[in-house]
């Protein structure tokens, strides 16, 4: 029996240090999470740059105006979104071929409130700002550590014929909420204490 308590004590003190382990390591998260949002909010404010056509998209090219040429479209797609004046829609994602041959480029073309309205769209010039496609990874994956290459995209910043403007991509919409599961990892610790600490008092008196 003493072996027992020995080895649940040392089970619950290394529960307790990861608790905490995690806890330090979003904090350190948070720190570089704040460094990243600080460069997104610079690219705001730098020149154009050529469209990445390759996954994924690099950090120092997100949010950046670029452009390129939709030689055909040669599919579209629907994503929930939102518009530029905050109007909840679909966007209506075209999937352009850019070069005679190699890698095609999405381009958000713009939102409508009616999914069924296919935009009279097939190409041409293209302006607006980088980001990346929308993600479709669960939330059980993320806790599972997959990971997920998304392609580059664009936002056009004139949407196609009866489509309004999606909402340009913003740094305001990267959470940076590390602090938070800090917090919480700090206090699952907690609370795993003060219940030892009580499971162990009882058995203190029982004995």
């Amino acid at each position: 029996m003493r072996r027992l308590h020995i080895f649940a004590s040392l089970t619950v003190l290394a529960a307790i240090a990861t608790m905490i382990a995690l806890g330090l390591w979003q904090l350190d998260r948070r720190a570089e999470k704040a460094a990243l949002l600080a460069l997104y909010r610079a690219n705001l404010t730098q020149p154009a740059l050529a469209f990445p056509a390759q996954p994924p998209v690099p950090d120092a090219a997100l949010f950046r105006p670029s452009s390129l040429m939709c030689l055909q479209v040669t599919g579209w797609r629907t994503e929930a979104g939102r518009s530029a004046t905050g109007v909840s829609g679909y966007r209506w994602i075209a999937d352009c071929r850019i070069a005679a041959q190699g890698p095609q480029a999405l381009v958000d073309m713009g939102i409508t409130r009616n999914p069924t309205l296919r935009p009279n769209w097939a190409g041409g010039p293209v302006s607006g700002r980088i980001t990346s496609e929308p993600s479709h990874m669960s939330l059980l994956d993320r806790f599972g550590g997959k990971t997920e290459v998304l392609r580059p995209m664009l936002i056009a910043a004139t949407p196609a014929p009866g489509l309004a403007p999606s909402a340009p991509p913003s740094p305001d919409d990267v959470p940076n909420n590390h602090l938070a599961y800090a917090v919480q990892w700090f206090l699952f610790a907690g609370i795993a204490g003060i219940i030892y600490l009580i499971a162990l008092r009882r058995r203190m008196r029982a004995g």
